[in-house]
């Protein structure tokens, strides 16, 4: 009796392993470098992005030297730029600019890098527009900028090269104006030299920015605050060749206290 009952749970044990094998069975065995491509892209198309990236990382990891391997490790980065995966979409981005520097798409990959920041960045402001704007990390912005300045410096020629200039001049104006703001929530809670700082900065690093008016009123105002009057009188005499019109001086006229102290 006791042979038996070994017998079967043998046999029922060998049936249970053979059932995990079969559900382990990977379905792309024996498939192709051109079949597994091709079956990534059309999961890519449909928005089946989990999928396609397990298409393109067996591609890759069986197929590493031919020509569709290439062309998976980029669409690698766009299928996890669509699956919101931001940070290992720029890294396979990255990967293949580092693989591949000569590529035909090697502007490509700069401008998708560039883009998945962009995007991570919009979608950042939108989900803590309510947010105290000191504690905003402007660090997506940053590599946006860094991606498309590289693709500009180095394929002016670039069919993406426009866009990312386009995309440039808004990253400037949007990295300073969080300075700024920062640096008026600073002087909102009299913070002047974390104020100072962070408008000095604005005004080294972002030259062309459209916020560099109120980033030198900021430097006025601070000043002024701090009894540090040499350099008060500097920023606004730098502020009155710069913005001869501004509005902080217009709005300041009637004024018994001095134009820089309108807040």
């Amino acid at each position: 009796m006791k042979a038996s009952l070994t017998i079967v749970a043998t046999i029922m044990a060998a049936f249970l392993m053979a059932g995990c094998g079969l559900q382990d069975l990977d379905e792309t065995a024996g498939w192709s470098a051109n079949k597994l491509y091709s079956e990534a892209k059309d999961e890519l198309a449909d928005g089946n992005y989990q999928k396609a990236i397990k298409y393109y990382e067996k591609l890759e990891s069986r197929f590493p030297y031919g020509r569709f391997a290439q062309q998976a490790q980029l669409e690698l980065a766009y299928a996890h730029h669509k699956d919101n995966d931001a940070t290992s979409a720029a890294a396979a981005a990255d990967r293949f600019i580092k693989l591949h520097p000569s590529h035909a798409s090697v502007d490509y990959a700069y401008y998708l890098k560039g883009i998945i920041w962009f995007n991570e960045d919009q979608g950042f402001i939108a989900r803590f527009a309510d947010q105290d704007p000191s504690e905003r990390d402007p660090k997506a912005a940053r590599e946006s900028f860094e991606a498309f300045k590289e693709l500009v410096k180095r394929f002016p020629e670039s069919k993406y090269a426009k866009d990312s200039v386009q995309r440039m001049n808004w990253l400037v104006n949007a990295l300073a104006a969080h300075e700024v703001h920062v640096a008026r929530y600073y002087v909102a809670r009299r913070a002047y030299v974390a104020a100072i700082n962070r408008a000095q900065f604005a005004l080294q690093t972002y030259p062309t920015a459209t916020s560099l008016e109120e980033a030198l009123f900021i430097l006025v105002k601070s000043y002024d605050e701090l009894g540090m009057n040499d350099l008060r009188n500097d920023a606004e005499r730098i502020m009155r060749k710069n913005f001869p019109d501004s509005a902080y001086f217009k709005g300041a006229v009637g004024r018994k206290d001095p134009w820089w102290k309108i807040w």
